[in-house]
């Protein structure tokens, strides 16, 4: 089996930051959800609702906060990537298509998980 290219680990790469992404965005919809249910309850049926509370409200600072350095390792990954797809390009008939393509639809799907996080 041939080692994989500096194109193929780099588009593995950026496709990796968007599951992330869009785990942490799953996450925050989650809290958010939990946030509401709690709210919604008689302050009297549970005395540890207003513990909950503060801490789904922590979690969901604590997500919020990841988004801002994923954004950035996204747009870093992105560039790497550009520049990989700039030198296979150069290569002529001896480009491999399906990694360029490939990487195209990482970037294109990254630059939506972008979108998101902003």
């Amino acid at each position: 089996m041939a080692p994989r290219s500096q194109l193929e680990i780099a588009t593995g790469s950026v496709q990796r930051l968007i599951k992330e992404e869009q785990s942490y965005r799953r996450e925050l919809e989650q809290q958010k959800a939990r946030i509401q249910k709690l709210e919604a309850q008689d302050p009297s049926e549970d005395e540890n609702r207003e513990y909950m509370l503060r801490q789904e409200r922590l979690a969901v600072e604590e997500t919020e906060r990841v988004f801002p350095n994923l954004k950035q390792k996204i747009e870093e990954a992105i560039a790497k990537l550009n520049g990989l797809l700039v030198e296979e390009g150069k290569k002529g008939s001896e480009s491999n298509v399906e990694h360029i393509n490939a990487a195209k639809e990482a970037i294109a799907n990254a630059r939506v998980a972008e979108r998101e996080i902003a």
